[in-house]
């Protein structure tokens, strides 16, 4: 066999060894320029202005696009401020989106923008004004979500040129929304409807609620300026901060109560002494949730069917309250046929006055079973995102059959003021959080009764937090020298029965 020369094989080795250094090289090279490209990158974000990584950024595009890399498609959605449908018609989706882009834009990334304030004015005479930031003619702006790129455009067509005169046309406002082809699903299926659902949300946050009150069949509202919120409710932080979780919990489960077949609403019972902050809690829960309210004074309803007519008249999200609950169906059976008229009375009221009224018939006709027909019977599913709330003083008195389990989903009892709410109450009056006179405070209210209404009572007694809290101090040991010598007595009164 033929050998081949050493010179040869050495040579060989010699010339692969040359490869592998080289490829070595290159690969050290090629780490280095990446750790280069990825630090210089890093310093980018911090150090250059948002207008020149735009501009790098375009550029970058502009080169991908020349060598052929930038070939993916992309679809555009155009949303026109007004659509023709014979008359022109708002498009909903046009506010929303532009509502919804007033909460991205970056005034100082941006050379020109629109600034528009308007005035809303109340029936009561009332007004407020709001502020709208939204991109002028050829301005655009990038969002992100779920990990895809949107980008919005905005444009002026059809207009005259600033030309005047009979036939000048006024320019319509249109936004574009682009994005990669491959993204349509999520643009429309999910992305469209987070903003319509997210400018909902910031058009609720930003309206003034409004307090309704029941008169005849209809509902009266005015706006409600009630300044309660959980922050300054009087109530333990265990307790708040269990309501706040429900109600959230509440707000996200819209598939949860549509896939159990239930409707979706949620009830509270607030139950406790007079003056322990029920009310408050409700506004606080209005607030909160930026739902109006629904006051029901079933005292001025007479029939079930008018019952009916005002409670599906209530929109979504909205929570319906009745006070005193315990006062409406006094010592009443759901099937009392005391409280139950003929047919011709029904009729003849029903028919000769509009509000339910009539001069013969002035007894009162809801039954229990017709508000417990809306709670949980076949009209609870009349509408959704409700909020239910009773109060009652007396949690005994109430009929067994609001107090079956699952019929008021939370029964929350306002107690008498604890160290807790009396800690936020001096904050909310006085900006106190520690005072001299908080241990002495601190073991009165562990040994009587007192209401947070009685409490916030005496703290408004002087502006000076040191005044107040001692005319407090002295308010809560009267009550425990009231309470025992009320004690005293009763035992007295006890071995005297005995004897």
């Amino acid at each position: 066999m033929d050998q081949l020369p050493l010179t040869t094989v050495a040579g060989s080795l010699e010339g692969g060894g040359r490869v592998v250094d080289t490829y070595k090289r290159a690969l050290a090279t090629a780490a280095s320029v990446a750790a280069y490209a990825m630090l210089a990158r890093g310093m980018a974000r911090e150090l250059l202005p948002e207008e020149l990584r735009a501009a790098v950024r375009w550029g970058a595009a502009f080169v991908r696009a020349r060598l052929g890399a930038g070939d993916k498609e992309r679809h555009t959605i155009v949303i026109r401020r007004q659509f023709d449908t014979g008359c022109y018609s708002e498009n909903h989706l046009f506010d929303a989106a532009r509502a919804y882009l007033a909460t991205k834009i970056d005034p100082r990334a941006m050379r020109r923008l629109c600034l528009a304030r308007s005035r809303h004015k109340e029936p009561d005479g009332s007004s407020s004004w709001s502020t709208l930031l939204c991109m002028d003619d050829g301005g655009s702006t990038t969002d992100a979500f779920e990990g895809v790129e949107f980008r919005w455009t905005s444009i002026e067509t059809g207009g005259d040129d600033g030309k005047k005169g009979k036939g000048h046309r006024t320019p319509r406002e249109t936004l574009e929304l682009s994005f990669d082809a491959e993204h349509t699903d999520t643009a429309l299926e999910r992305y469209v409807p987070f903003i319509m659902s997210t400018a909902e949300q910031l058009q609720r946050l930003d309206r003034a609620l409004k307090i309704f009150m029941n008169e005849g069949r209809s509902w009266h509202g005015i706006n409600h300026h009630h300044p309660a919120t959980f922050d300054t409710l009087a109530m333990g932080s265990a307790l708040k901060r269990a309501v706040i979780d429900d109600l959230d919990r509440f707000l996200k489960r819209k598939e949860y109560y549509r896939r159990i077949g239930k409707a979706w609403k949620r009830g509270y019972l607030l139950h406790g002494p007079p003056g322990t902050g029920k009310s408050s809690l409700v506004a606080a829960m209005a607030n909160y949730l930026r739902f109006n309210l629904y006051d029901l004074d079933l005292s001025e309803v007479r029939l079930n069917s008018a019952l009916q007519r005002l409670l599906i008249a209530m929109p979504n999200k909205s929570i319906l309250v009745i006070e005193d609950i315990d006062c409406c169906f006094d010592a009443m059976s759901r099937e009392d046929p005391k409280m139950l008229v003929s047919a011709d009375a029904y009729n003849s009221s029903d028919s000769s006055d509009d509000d339910g009224h009539t001069g013969a018939h002035k007894q009162q006709n809801v039954t229990l079973s017709g508000l417990l027909n809306f709670i949980d019977g076949l009209w609870s599913t009349t509408g959704e995102e409700r909020i239910i709330v009773f109060t009652t003083n007396y949690k005994d008195r109430l009929d067994p059959a609001l107090l079956r389990r699952g019929r008021m989903d939370m029964h929350i009892y306002m107690g008498f003021c604890c160290w807790e709410a009396f800690k936020t109450l001096a904050r909310n009056y006085h900006l106190v959080d520690d005072h001299v006179l908080f241990p002495e405070i601190q073991e009165l209210l562990a040994a009587v009764e007192v209401t947070p209404a009685e409490v916030s009572e005496m703290l408004l007694r002087s502006e000076d937090a040191d005044v107040a809290l001692r005319v407090l101090t002295e308010f809560l040991h009267n009550k425990r020298r009231k309470a025992r010598k009320e004690e005293t007595e009763i035992k007295n009164d006890e071995v005297e029965k005995a004897m």
